[in-house]
């Protein structure tokens, strides 16, 4: 009831009703794209390159980390997805490269007891 009293009277005031422009409007679509390709697009699409550069790399003898979360070492390559894997003593398994989640590096691999406080 009020509200509409106070409309009215600005209205009949003369004042100025702010417009929005298509130009406006469109500049602000245009950055808030712009904003979402810099900070999200981009950078996923180069990390996903350099997953893909790994994986491509990946050869007989590394270490590697499944999809699975399964730790295994590269015996051989079959094809150019295939890898046969060890993942304990004799138990070898085929498995498709692009299910490999990382490959562990020697240098940064700990040993199981580095936690453990020495006893004396």
């Amino acid at each position: 009831m009020f509200i509409s009293d106070a409309f009215a009277q600005t209205a009949e005031a003369g004042a100025a009703v702010p417009q929005t422009s298509t130009m406006g409007v469109l500049f602000q679509i245009i950055l808030i794209a712009v904003v979402f390709y810099i900070f999200l697009i981009r950078p996923n699409q180069k990390r996903m390159k350099q997953h893909q550069a790994m994986l491509m790399a990946i050869k007989p003898g590394d270490e590697v980390l499944t999809g699975g979360g399964i730790y295994a070492k590269v015996i051989s390559t079959e094809g150019q997805y295939d890898l046969i894997v060890e993942m304990a003593k004799g138990m070898q398994v085929k498995v498709n490269r692009l299910t490999i989640r990382d490959v562990i590096l020697p240098e940064t691999a700990k040993p199981a007891n580095s936690n453990a406080k020495s006893k004396k």
